[in-house]
């Protein structure tokens, strides 16, 4: 246990939060043909991550872990789900189970604080951390997971590692973010279907306001005064004045105005590319997150890995920061009655794979 708590203390202060380096950023998209994909980055720019995706099966047994130990609240797999940690196995980040509800947490660090731990409450307790595994493997809906949320405890396992929140999404498009507030639950219906980090949710909402001028296209050109006309220099002068920024305020805004912008596609698959098409602009160049000489070796980008989730397709899609190819994971080809639990890297190989193009 103490090995677990260095581990997360170290994550979160590899640097100060490894200079701001926790920065995830998720989109939502619908299709013509009534699919949902909710899509995300997960940014981490102190070392690289092992991260693996895992099947669980129906009746996989879990247990939290607490502030004193592997003693938190029991539950079984109702749901066999599929999806991705960081370093350490319990702890799933993003995912989707069979009925189609996906779930993901991002971090939420100074504005978020749970309620203090009480040890007589071990077997309701739930480690922030295994909040996504919790809600995949037990329920099919939003309110179920409110519902419940009521009878659990929900802490974090050292007060230094810092807060999450979560995006919880079912396959008709429902999205809620759900934050944690001097140790009281607040869901937000999340319309919009975008989520970054810190502030509140509520805060980014209302920031949108102050970029009312943006809009997609170009700006007409206008006579200011007798002889002074004011013109586009290229294309997208709608947009002038959009954040560039990796900050989450304007990583929100960017990712609000690029995801409402988007064309509407036929597919459930199409809105998957397009997905990881709008999320490339989210790919954190690794040289801006530290001082000059001290960018770690072997990390090619702070953008850790990608993933895009199909609800009605069923399919969990991601890419990394060593292989941009994109991978995929079929939900409706595995039988989570009979499949066993597992847990395989994102990458085998860390290196980006090249076609190479004969000419003859």
């Amino acid at each position: 246990m103490k090995r677990l708590i260095a581990l997360l203390v170290a994550i979160a202060f590899g640097g100060i939060f490894a200079a701001e380096s926790d920065a995830c950023t998720g989109i939502s998209l619908s299709a013509l043909d009534g699919s949902n994909v909710v899509a995300r980055t997960v940014e981490w720019s102190a070392t690289p991550m092992h991260c693996s995706y895992v099947v669980v099966p129906r009746g996989h047994n879990h247990q939290s872990y607490t502030p004193s130990g592997e003693n938190g609240i029991k539950y079984k797999s109702l749901y066999g789900y599929v999806g991705i940690y960081t370093d350490y196995e319990p702890f799933v980040v993003e995912g989707i189970n069979e009925s189609g509800l996906s779930a993901g947490l991002f971090f939420f660090p100074q504005y978020g604080d749970y309620a203090p731990y009480d040890p007589a409450h071990n077997d309701r307790t739930l480690c922030d951390m295994q909040f996504v595994s919790w809600v995949l493997a037990e329920f099919s809906t939003i309110d179920q997971v409110k519902q419940a949320l009521s009878q659990v405890d929900l802490v974090t396992l050292d007060s230094k590692i810092g807060a999450v929140h979560w995006r919880i999404a079912q396959p008709d498009g429902r999205m809620v973010v759900l934050e944690v507030v001097a140790g009281v639950p607040h869901f937000y219906e999340n319309e919009l279907g975008v989520l970054t980090n810190s502030p509140g949710f509520p805060w980014h909402m209302t920031n949108l306001d102050n970029y009312v001028n943006l809009q997609p296209g170009a700006v007409a050109d206008h006579t200011i005064a007798p002889g002074v006309q004011l013109r586009a220099i290229g294309g997208g002068s709608g947009m002038l004045g959009l954040p560039g920024d990796f900050t989450p305020p304007s990583r929100f805004v960017r990712a609000t105005f690029f995801k409402t912008t988007a064309p509407k596609w036929d597919t459930g698959f199409d809105a998957v590319v397009q997905a990881f098409h709008i999320l490339n602009n989210f790919d954190i160049p690794i040289g801006i997150q530290h001082p000059e000489g001290q960018v770690p070796k072997g990390l090619p980008s702070a953008t850790q890995f990608t993933a895009a989730t199909d609800q009605k397709a069923m399919k969990f899609y991601y890419r990394t920061a060593w292989n941009s190819n994109i991978r995929c994971i079929d939900l409706l080809d595995i039988d989570f009655g009979k499949v066993r639990y597992q847990s395989h890297p994102l990458d085998t190989v860390l290196q980006q794979p090249i076609e190479m193009l004969k000419v003859r």
